[in-house]
């Protein structure tokens, strides 16, 4: 039997990849290709439409199920293609039962099985469990988004913010560390705003409590993007005490200009995010940072780029994932005053220099240190800064290792003595 999955975009695609990925078998589908699509940029629709058409040139027979983001903002342009076979929306990709009943050699709106996404409430149905290897799984807590930066097409592909209950949170993480998972990684679409749906209105920082409390088992628990702005005290003091959590943190930040973030419509300045990076070094000083930062935004003049590549030093930020702005139709920035996408393209391409030069200088300042790494594949790891490492091991392994140097991947390291 063959099923195979193409995915683009965000880590919880492509875990959920995986999932949809064992429906199908579970269903008995064969010679299929489930495509799992992004549409945070024109460019990742682009690619999804330009990668289908390869793979029907290459296997003229195999039944290709259009899924993800881009599909669900855009099913009619997608069933128009002559390469695909079904689209599916996202609210029905995660779903057993969708792939019990595929039915292909359908044409036209009949290809199309998308509901309205905005309508979708349910809170435990979209837990999914994803393995890394044997050593690391995601767990997604929550999905969707109730905010609309103008730039952002995403809650229309995803839906309302929905949190998945911390009990059943829990209970999946004890699972998952009893059959010896090292490091569980909580994801969603929103995560910092988990809970306000549920009893009680729980927040992300009572849910990673929770789990730490309740699963003393588990060595190490990492957490996805967050936005700083939401960050509540429990969080912050779960950072300060709790050394099972990983101190390395992917902020949505977007840009370090403040009449950017007004224009994108984000709730934050970039005062907020330097004072929470302190706050969060004052109570962890191995903590180290990422940032999400789109360049060339409308509007955008030399002087506000000049403060996005400011604020990378200033709040020492380690890993850059950088976006040239891509005008997404239907969204508010999308009319407003472009920049050029040369211009864009260039100045995205300074700051992803730049976020090299952090790397490189974080890597060389831990040459000498005893770092506790988890072996995700023969031979390399992470570190708990999520440095990727070197050094002898078997995956699932959490070994302290001596870091000796670094190459342009990460660092380099010895065994020393196993923690677990």
């Amino acid at each position: 039997m063959s099923i195979e999955t193409l995915t683009f975009g965000c880590r919880l695609n492509a875990f959920e990849s995986e999932v949809m990925k064992d429906h199908a078998g579970s269903a008995g589908l064969d010679n299929i290709l489930i495509v799992n699509s992004c549409a945070v940029t024109q460019e990742a629709v682009r690619q999804t439409r330009q990668a289908i058409r390869k793979a029907r040139r290459e296997n003229p027979d195999v039944k290709i199920v259009v899924t993800g983001c881009a599909a669900q903002t855009d099913a009619e342009s997608f069933a128009e293609m002559g390469e695909v076979d079904l689209v599916v929306g996202n609210g029905e990709k995660m779903k057993r039962e969708t792939y019990e009943g595929l039915k292909f050699g359908i044409g036209g709106n009949s290809k199309i099985l998308v509901d309205d996404i905005m309508s979708v409430r349910e809170t435990a149905g979209h837990l999914i469990e994803g393995m890394d290897g044997r050593a690391r799984a995601f767990v997604q807590v929550q999905n969707g988004c109730d905010h609309r930066c103008t730039f952002c097409i995403i809650p229309y592909g995803r839906g309302p913010s929905r949190s998945v209950p911390m009990g059943v949170v829990v209970d999946q993480i004890k699972k998952l560390a009893d059959n010896g998972i090292g490091e569980v990684v909580l994801t969603g679409v929103d995560i910092t705003s988990y809970g306000p749906d549920l009893p009680g209105k729980p927040s992300l920082g009572a849910l990673t409590q929770a789990i730490l409390k309740h699963v003393p088992q588990l060595p190490r628990l990492r957490i996805s993007s967050i936005d700083s702005i939401e960050a509540d005290e429990a969080l912050m003091e779960a950072i300060k005490s709790e050394h099972r959590l990983m101190p390395h943190l992917h902020l949505s930040l977007q840009s370090g200009d403040n009449m950017i973030l007004k224009r994108m419509k984000r709730r934050h300045l970039r005062e907020d995010t330097i004072q929470f990076v302190n706050d969060a070094k004052a109570m962890r000083p191995d903590m180290v940072f990422g940032a999400d930062i789109i360049a060339g935004f409308p509007t955008e003049t030399d002087e506000m780029f000049a403060n996005s590549m400011a604020i990378v030093k200033e709040c020492d930020l380690t890993y850059l994932h950088v976006f040239p702005y891509s005008p997404r139709p239907g969204t508010p920035a999308a009319k407003m005053p472009q920049v050029d996408k040369k211009v864009a393209k260039d100045r995205a391409a300074k700051l992803r220099a730049l976020g090299e030069q952090q790397f490189d200088a974080f890597c060389a300042s831990q040459i000498g240190d005893t770092k506790s790494v988890l072996i995700e594949r023969d031979n390399v790891g992470r570190t708990e800064q999520f440095v990727p490492i070197k050094v002898e091991g078997a995956p699932g392994e959490i070994l302290d290792v001596k870091v000796t140097g670094q190459d342009q991947h990460g660092l380099i390291g010895e065994k020393q003595l196993a923690v677990a």
